[in-house]
C-alpha cells in the first residue's frame, strides 16, 4: 500500500481494506500517539459489532474452536474479525501457534480478517492495543468479532471488559476440575464450553461443573453448558446457536451497558499512556536515572517523586 495519511488510512478502513487494517493495527501496537488522529476519524463508526471473547487454559482447543465457529458463522453470512494473542517474543516476532494455522484456511475469505497480536508482557491475556484493535475491525465492518485469548490460565478475566459474550472453554481429564472453581473463570462465563467431550472424563466434568454452577449463583440462572469435538466440528452448531439465543434474549439496556464498559477501560488506557508520553518527552533521562538513584539510596521516596513530576507536568501545561 502506498504511503498515505491518517484521513486517507481511516477512509480506506471504513471500506473494509484488509491492507489499510493490517496497517492501522500495527501503528496503534508500536505508535499509539501516531495513530491519534486515524482513530479519532474511525470511532464514530464502531460501537454495533458483537464480540465474543473466548478464554480457557492452554491446549483447550481455543483456535481450533474458534476456526470451527468462524466457518458456521460465514455460512451465515456474517463479516468476521479474529484478534487472537500471542504469547511469542515481540523482539523476533516468535512462530504462527501450530494449531493457528488451521485457522489461515479463512485468510483468503475477503469478509475475513485474522490478526495475531503479541500480548508484550500486558497481563490479562490480552494486547495492550486490543481494543483498539476490536474497534479498527468494527469500523471496517466486521460484524462479529472474536477475541481469542493468550492462554494463561485464571487471571485472564481482562476479556470481561471487552467482550459482549465470553466463552470459558474447558476440558476434561487436565485438572480443570480445580481450575474452573477458581476465583474470577466461573464468574466470567455466559458460556462454558467442554471441549475434547469425547474424553472419557467428559461426564465427570460435566456433572461437577454443573454442580458447582448450581451451588455458586445464589439462584440464578446457571450459563449453558456445551459440549464440543473441536477438531471436527461436533457440536459447535449447537454452541452458536447458543450464542445467538443469548443475544436474541438480552434486553437493550443489558446489552448497552456492557457495550460501555469498554469506554473507561479504554479511556483510563489511553490517559495512562499520554501522561507517560509526557513524563518520557519532557523529563530528560539523565534526571530521570538521577531520580532513580536517590531512590535507591533511600534519599527520596518514589511516592514524592511522583508527585513532583505530575506538579511539574502541570506548570508545563
Amino acid at each position: 500500500m502506498k504511503k498515505m495519511g491518517m484521513s486517507d488510512l481511516a477512509q480506506e478502513i471504513l471500506k473494509g481494506n484488509h491492507r489499510a487494517i493490517a496497517r492501522a493495527i500495527s501503528l496503534v501496537e508500536n505508535d499509539r500517539n501516531a495513530a491519534r488522529e486515524m482513530m479519532k476519524k474511525i470511532f464514530p463508526h464502531t460501537g454495533g459489532s458483537l464480540i465474543i471473547g473466548i478464554t480457557g487454559s492452554p491446549g483447550s482447543g481455543k483456535s481450533t474452536l474458534v476456526d470451527q465457529m468462524t466457518g458456521l458463522l460465514r455460512k451465515k453470512r456474517d463479516k468476521i474479525g479474529i484478534v487472537a494473542m500471542d504469547p511469542s517474543s515481540p523482539f523476533s516476532g516468535g512462530a504462527i501457534l501450530g494449531d493457528r494455522i488451521r485457522m489461515m484456511q479463512h485468510s483468503v475469505d475477503p469478509q475475513i480478517f485474522i490478526r495475531s497480536m503479541a500480548t508484550r508482557g500486558h497481563l490479562g491475556g490480552l494486547a495492550r492495543a486490543t481494543g483498539e484493535a476490536i474497534s479498527i475491525l468494527e469500523a471496517a465492518g466486521k460484524n462479529i468479532i472474536l477475541v481469542e485469548t493468550v492462554g494463561v490460565g485464571q487471571d485472564e478475566v481482562e476479556v470481561v471488559k471487552l467482550a459482549d459474550i465470553i466463552l470459558v472453554i474447558l476440558i476434561p481429564g487436565a485438572g480443570d476440575e480445580i481450575q474452573v472453581f477458581k476465583a474470577g473463570i466461573m464468574e466470567i462465563a455466559d458460556i462454558f464450553v467442554l471441549n475434547k467431550s469425547d474424553s472419557p472424563f467428559a461426564e465427570r466434568m460435566e456433572k461437577q461443573l454443573r454442580a458447582m454452577l448450581d451451588l455458586g449463583l445464589g439462584g440464578k440462572a446457571p450459563p449453558p453448558v456445551v459440549k464440543t469435538v473441536a477438531t471436527d466440528g461436533q457440536g459447535v452448531d449447537k454452541l452458536v446457536k447458543e450464542i445467538d439465543k443469548l443475544v436474541a434474549d438480552r434486553d437493550q439496556e443489558l446489552r448497552d451497558s456492557r457495550k460501555k464498559r469498554l469506554i473507561p477501560w479504554m479511556l483510563m488506557d489511553i490517559i495512562s499512556e499520554k501522561i507517560y508520553h509526557s513524563v518520557t518527552h519532557d523529563i530528560e533521562s539523565s534526571e530521570f536515572e538521577s531520580l532513580i538513584e536517590r531512590i535507591y539510596r533511600r534519599e527520596i521516596d518514589p511516592y514524592t517523586v511522583a508527585d513532583e513530576i505530575v506538579e511539574k507536568l502541570k506548570k508545563s501545561r
